[in-house]
């Protein structure tokens, strides 16, 4: 069986939760069938206004900035791979380096994303989204398509996926 690069990579990077402890997800990662359609792109987590976000990697910090009214965070890894983190009060620059656990801002009040106060946690090889909880080992397991079936490709989700 082939994987892409980016998942030995996954394995062979020491990674930790962006937020303290072992959060259980209130929303899964459940892409869109095609790249324009909606879908969610990344996990949210329980979080409380004011708690610390960390360094789910070490890298270096390449947004940490407001967009579209939101806190945004962005940490672009050796690997090649990128994560993000939102709503967030970023306490770190641009360009600054980061070591994994450290900490990146707080979270931002709720901002319509979540029932309640989350913290949206996604992860980017190049412009394909995957999703983040592999990196802590976890996460549902989907085989990539053989090259141009992207119809193959289906929205994901599971127990915790607490959309209506």
């Amino acid at each position: 069986m082939l994987f892409p690069a980016s998942v030995a990579l996954v394995i062979a990077t020491p990674w930790g939760w962006p937020l303290a402890g072992e959060p259980e997800p209130v929303r899964l990662f459940a892409p869109p069938p095609e790249r324009w359609l909606s879908g969610h792109r990344g996990v949210d987590l329980p979080a409380v206004s004011g708690q610390e976000v960390l360094a789910a990697g070490e890298g270096v910090v390449t947004v940490a900035r407001r967009v579209a009214g939101r806190g945004v965070v962005t940490v672009a890894h050796a690997n090649g791979l990128r994560t993000t983190y939102l709503p967030v009060d970023a306490t770190v620059t641009e360009g600054q380096r980061v070591r994994t656990g450290e900490v990146l801002g707080t979270v931002g009040g709720p901002d319509g994303h979540c029932p309640a106060t989350c913290l949206h946690w996604g992860l980017l090889s190049g412009d394909l989204y995957l999703d983040p909880l592999h990196l802590m080992g976890l996460g549902q397991v989907r085989l990539l398509p053989l090259a141009g079936d992207h119809a193959a490709i289906r929205p994901g989700g599971g127990p915790a996926d607490r959309r209506p």
